[in-house]
């Protein structure tokens, strides 16, 4: 038997979402083409006939503007503290920047760990830039490995599992092998309602959205639930709801038909959407909805 823990980092939209569902085969963490989706370490655990690994899929790290991004900074690079590796995963398509420079930089620091470069989108890369790439890691930074790979097309990610594996020294079982995440299902639910205001909502609305569960009331044959969409502004919660509460009744028929799929039962999905101004930047806010702050960690 073979385990460990493996971090999963990188600027926002690169992928590190896409790769953990994808190494997963199951839908773990909430994904959107808008940046800094994941705002919680989201656990998932890989199982195969004698390995196991725990991956934690990290908020991306950018250039905080609120208390919310803040601690999303802060929960990324914390969860680098004792893994066995980092994987810095980077879009192919947009190459290496500044960011990037500023968080290998910090992660030097942590030299006894193993870090892997990923370049992923190497199907829509050509396979001159992605030598580049690769030309430039190598010639800049101190990388152990350097695997490129298609989170979208599961491409190399076996190779990527096998690479992995030599890097493990654990020989515990650290969780089920049936589980796939630790996460709370109250977790799950709120982040696949979060996701839907994603999809649904325009650019300026998701950033300033947050959900939680405010109660599950469980039977054999279905699942009540209410859940409140928390939003910055008056204006937001008009757009949120929609005309007539259109956009809201769509929200609530995408989320239970996941939430369906999640729980293999009927739902009855109730969502309340509720103004709280400036809350990104609130930390009794911030705290009730599990985000940490300060020196308190809250879930």
């Amino acid at each position: 038997m073979q385990s460990g823990f493996v971090a999963i980092i990188g600027r926002p939209n690169a992928g590190k979402s896409s790769l953990l569902n994808a190494l997963l085969r199951e839908k773990v963490s909430i994904i959107s083409q808008k940046a800094q989706t994941t705002r919680n370490a989201i656990v998932g655990i890989y199982n195969d006939k004698d390995l196991q690994i725990v991956f934690t899929d990290t908020p991306g790290i950018h250039k905080a503007a609120s208390g919310l991004g803040n601690y999303m900074n802060k929960e990324a690079l914390a969860q680098v503290e004792g893994v066995d590796v980092i994987y810095y995963i980077i879009d192919g398509i947009k190459g290496f920047s500044s960011i990037d420079e500023k968080i290998l930089k910090s992660l030097k620091k942590r030299a006894d760990v193993p870090l892997f470069l990923l370049i992923n989108k190497i199907d829509k890369l050509a396979k001159e830039e992605l030598i580049k790439i690769a030309a430039f890691a190598n010639e800049h930074y101190d990388f152990k490995e350097i695997i490129p790979l298609s989170a979208l097309n599961n491409e190399n990610l076996d190779e990527l599992i096998k690479t992995t594996r030599k890097y493990l020294h654990d020989n515990v079982t650290y969780y089920p092998e049936d589980m796939k995440t630790s996460s709370s299902l109250a977790f799950r639910i709120a982040e696949i309602i979060r996701e839907k205001v994603l999809m649904t909502c325009r650019e300026e609305i998701p950033h300033l959205v947050a959900t939680k569960v405010d109660n599950i009331e469980n039977s054999p044959s279905k699942m009540l639930i209410d859940a409140t969409i928390i939003c910055n502004k008056a204006i937001h919660k008009g757009i949120i709801i929609g005309s007539a509460g259109n956009n809201l009744r769509k929200i609530n028929t995408l989320a239970s038909k996941d939430i369906r799929s999640l729980v293999n039962k009927r739902v009855e999905l109730s969502l309340f959407v509720k103004v709280e101004e400036d809350w990104i930047n609130k930390t009794h806010e911030l705290l009730d909805l599990g985000y940490f702050v300060g020196d308190k960690y809250e879930r």
